[in-house]
Formats: C-alpha cells, sequence, structure tokens
C-alpha cells in the first residue's frame, strides 16, 4: 500500500511521507478510482501536505509541482470540493512547491478561481506593511468564505499580512 501513496506523493528520495500526507495521498486515490476525474488525476500528484491553523479551524495547503499546477487548476474546483467533503470542516488550498518570491506573478494561484484586479500597500505608524489585495468582484460568491484561509495561508508562506477584499469597481 506504501507503494501505491509513494506514486501519488513524490518526495526526494531520503523525505519520508508522514501519515497526514499519506491520508491526503489516500483520498486523491479514492478520487481517482470512484470519479470521473480519473483520465486527470491519474497523471498528476503532489509533493507535500500540510495544516495550518486559520481563527481557531484548520486549513490544508497541498503542494504540487510546477509544471503540473495547470492541469491541477482544470480540476481543482471539484477536487477541493471532494476533499472538503471528505476532511469536513477543513479548507483546501492547491499551491505551486516554490519557494515564493517577491515578484506578483509567484502568488497570483494562491486566490485561484479569482483575479487579483488590484493591490495596496498600507505603510502603518510603526513601519509594519499591510498588503490589500483586491480581488475580481465576479468571483465573490465563490470564495467569499475562503478569505481568512488565503489570508492565512499566504501569512504561512511568506510571513507577510495581507487582506483579501472585493473593491466596488471605480467605473460602471
Amino acid at each position: 500500500m506504501a507503494n501505491v501513496l509513494r506514486k501519488k506523493i513524490m518526495k526526494a528520495a531520503n523525505e519520508e511521507i508522514d501519515s497526514f500526507e499519506a491520508s491526503i495521498a489516500q483520498a486523491l486515490l479514492d478520487l481517482e478510482m470512484n470519479t470521473d476525474l480519473k483520465p486527470y488525476l491519474r497523471e498528476l500528484h503532489i509533493t507535500g501536505a500540510k495544516e495550518v491553523d486559520v481563527a481557531g479551524k484548520k486549513a490544508i495547503i497541498i503542494s504540487v509541482p510546477v509544471p503540473q499546477l495547470k492541469a491541477f487548476q482544470k480540476i481543482q474546483n471539484s477536487v477541493v470540493r471532494e476533499l472538503e467533503k471528505k476532511f469536513s470542516g477543513k479548507h483546501v488550498v492547491i499551491v505551486a512547491k516554490r519557494t515564493i518570491l517577491p515578484k506578483p506573478t509567484r502568488k497570483l494561484h494562491l486566490v485561484y478561481p479569482a483575479e487579483i484586479v488590484g493591490k495596496r500597500t498600507r505603510i502603518r505608524l510603526g513601519g509594519s506593511r499591510l498588503f490589500k489585495i483586491h480581488l475580481d468582484k465576479s468571483s465573490q460568491t465563490q470564495i467569499e468564505h475562503k478569505l481568512d484561509t488565503f489570508a492565512a495561508v499566504y501569512k504561512k508562506l511568506t510571513g507577510r499580512e495581507v487582506i483579501f477584499e472585493f473593491p466596488e469597481p471605480l467605473f460602471k
């Protein structure tokens, strides 16, 4: 069984798969066997998974290889929905396995179904920075309930505070 899970979660030769990552890999295998996603999920694998606290709740961050990110995004809505059912009460976020660099293009996939339409940096009196990310209003109903999760995952990955919001358009 461990060999089957090893095909779904690719790690360096000296890294061990922990029990949480094994449960995520098993859930992906179950999805592959029982749904119409089989042709998509057969070719895909993950590189890791971890659980983070978000305001008293848990969120699951699934890391995927950068070359496979586009393929995951094609089926992300259904995969995330099924995994959120399986791990009830937890939000699931799929991110590419890389060091997040200061380039803005390296962070756009975090809020995937939504598009980032603007960014603002607010410098507080103490010198700390607060980033406000403006998301497309058309995807508000899909991801509004996950904004706290996105902010906590972003903070965990980059160490920066961020607020995601849906501003009213200036020009109609």
